[in-house]
């Protein structure tokens, strides 16, 4: 009977000390710094257009040519702003803002868009998109964008946890012109799409 001397396992091949090296290479460090830089970039562009999306979007009825509608009421600004297409092609349509009633409390201000010029970046929020379409024309429609300007109104409270206003302090600062800041609002105005 033949004798068959054992086996031995056949040596196994270490790995070279640089193949187990847990630190990435230089094609994996730039690869992973292109995607980080990608994604900042990314981040930049959203976020300002992801601004610019207005809280509510909505489209109102056809409206004839001479037709004085309301678009939106502000009744914190006791505003209503009215539009009526015109059938003037100079100024197609018209938006202007009118006192909601003489006796109204305001709670915030409407301001005129030349003089406030609403933009993200200066903490305007795009609070409302209402389109109004033409009947005449259904291609063109009046956007009104309103934008909303909030502005911090925390109260003061007392040792007791509670507002405390006295009608003495509050006549001195309004006679000091330090009254508290409101928010405001304003509207623009753009036209999209032609006729004719």
């Amino acid at each position: 009977m033949p004798v068959h001397a054992p086996h031995s396992p056949p040596e196994q091949s270490r790995p070279h000390p640089a193949s187990t090296d847990p630190r990435p290479g230089q094609a994996e460090i730039f690869r992973q710094a292109f995607l980080l830089a990608v994604l900042v970039a990314v981040a930049a562009v959203a976020a300002p257009l992801q601004a610019q999306a207005p809280q509510r979007e909505r489209t109102g009825t056809p409206q004839a040519t001479g037709a004085l509608h309301t678009v939106r009421t502000i009744p914190e600004a006791c505003t209503r702003l009215e539009g009526m297409y015109t059938g003037d092609p100079a100024q197609p349509y018209r938006l202007q803002p009118v006192e909601t009633a003489p006796g109204c409390r305001q709670r915030a201000r409407y301001v005129d868009p030349a003089q406030a010029r609403p933009d993200a970046g200066a903490g305007w929020v795009l609070d409302d998109l209402v389109r109004v379409p033409d009947a005449a024309c259904p291609q063109r429609q009046a956007l009104v964008r309103v934008w909303r300007k909030p502005v911090d109104q925390t109260l003061q409270l007392d040792g007791q946890g509670r507002v405390r206003i006295y009608l003495q302090d509050a006549q001195k600062q309004a006679a000091a012109g330090q009254m508290r800041e409101l928010p405001e609002y304003s509207a623009q105005l753009e036209l999209a799409g032609r006729c004719g």
